[in-house]
């Protein structure tokens, strides 16, 4: 049974240490990383060893790195990074099992030696293998950050792929995603070939799990880089596909989402005025404006955030397909550098993404994107800074001044509004006429048009 730490109580961070396996027969294992002593918020079974090779006492598979069992005797192994034409383990084996320390997507050859004369070899292929990934549960706008490169990953492989995560979730995904086998967290299916976990990984220099520091990479592409899809260069840009559970319109009037709570209080817009006069520009330019937080109220100790003045209160434990079926026909959707603005670009509706602590290639690409660079700002992709997950009021260079979240702070209200303002333009909405049923046929159109672009 491996062990996964976890440094996150919710969706900003994850923590791998330790790579044991208890379920190997007994044997020894070469090769691993050390044990690590954090509580693990995940366990991930390896299980044994899948694959047979032909030869007796020697199977291998890749299933959380590569591995291979040989029997006693005078055997050596090697594993070679095929994609840097590069041995990186070469060592004496005997009555073990041999499991990279490296756990993310390579391009493997695995070889077998007997008195120094090749016994065996296998170059991974999985062409038509079942391959798992396994997603973290408990999180939103991270999975659906990472999910199409799952996708990418079926595609480029052909491989049998299954995905083991939340079942709310995974019901979202099944109708975009059917060639896509969805499993709950914990299962597994019968003679698996490989396996990956997808997360973003504490310590940052952790490159056991990940290839390089997913804060210079971005959140959704850090996930490219673990399934090996970033080609030598930079990973694409992929969003995820979320359909409707219900496509019938439930509100005649023109409308848009927005949400405002979050994880940490760095992530919210902590500009006093800012929501207030965002809602106030909504409703004069003819919106209904819902807030779709699942809290009305959120914090921690003395700091507590509550639905904006003005919005109506659209807040609760709602399930996401209602979220979805009701951002179906939002205009648009205003929001923080947290999941439900994922869940937002999923659906396919424009965003605008509100945030100083993250630097805009931490999310998806928009262009109604607000920050303010005249004040400190990118501190969660700022390498020589760590997020402390355990502190609500995190600000790593200003905590205790009266610069305080002045990332946020000093985006101003007018800033947003007239980036509002752009996307209405573009877009070619206009509610009050459309509520006057004037111009709606041609501004729905326009809309889809763009949004398939």
């Amino acid at each position: 049974m491996t062990e996964i730490k976890s440094a996150s109580d919710e969706e900003m961070a994850y923590s791998a240490k330790g790579n044991s396996d208890g379920n190997n027969g007994g044997l020894p294992q070469q090769g691993q990383a050390p044990q690590a002593a954090p509580k693990p918020y995940m366990t991930f079974a390896a299980g044994q060893v899948q694959q047979p090779s032909g030869i007796a006492g020697i199977s291998f598979d890749f299933n959380y790195g590569a591995r291979v069992t040989v029997p006693q005797g005078e055997y050596r192994v090697r594993f070679i990074d095929r994609k840097a034409c590069l041995t990186v383990y070469d060592a004496p084996a005997s009555g073990v099992l041999v499991a990279s320390s490296k756990k993310y997507f390579i391009d493997f050859r695995i070889e077998v030696y007997e008195k120094d004369k090749m016994i065996f070899a296998h170059d991974l292929d999985l062409r038509s293998q079942k391959v798992l990934l396994k997603f973290p549960v408990g999180i939103l706008g991270d999975i659906l950050a990472w999910f199409p490169y799952a996708e990418a990953f079926r595609q480029k492989h052909g491989c049998q792929l299954y995905c083991a995560m939340d079942e709310e979730l995974a019901d979202l995904f099944k109708p975009a995603y059917p060639k896509i086998h969805f499993l709950k967290p914990e299962e597994r299916p019968e003679g698996l070939y490989a396996s990956y976990y997808m997360g973003i990984f504490f310590p940052c220099d952790d490159r056991l799990h990940q290839p390089s520091d997913f804060r210079i990479r971005g959140l959704h592409q850090n996930a490219a880089m673990i399934l090996g899809l970033d080609e030598g260069g930079e990973p694409p840009q992929l969003s995820v596909k979320l359909l409707p559970k219900d496509k019938t319109r439930k509100i005649k009037e023109p409308y848009v989402c927005i949400a405002a709570q979050s994880s940490s209080q760095a992530k919210y817009w902590n500009n006093g005025s800012g929501w207030l006069n965002v809602v106030k520009h909504l409703k004069a330019k003819g919106y209904r404006v819902l807030c779709i937080d699942r809290e009305n109220v959120y914090g921690m100790k003395s700091r507590f955030n509550i639905i904006p003045y003005g919005a109506e209160d659209f807040t609760g434990k709602l399930p996401l397909s209602e979220r979805i079926d009701l951002l179906y026909h939002a205009d648009f959707f205003v929001g923080l550098s947290s999941g439900l603005s994922w869940v937002a670009n999923g659906v396919g509706i424009p965003v605008v993404l509100i945030s100083g602590f993250t630097l805009p290639f931490n999310e998806f690409a928009t262009p109604y994107r607000v920050i303010n660079y005249h004040v400190c700002n990118g501190c969660w992709n700022d390498t020589q800074v760590v997020f402390d997950h355990k502190d609500f009021e995190w600000c790593p260079r200003l905590k205790g001044t009266d610069r305080q979240f002045e990332c946020s702070r000093y985006i101003t209200p007018e800033a947003v509004n007239k980036v509002i303002d752009k996307l209405m333009a573009d877009y070619q909405l206009d509610p009050l006429v459309a509520e006057a049923g004037k111009g709606k046929a041609t501004t729905t159109k326009k809309k889809q048009e763009l949004i398939k672009k």
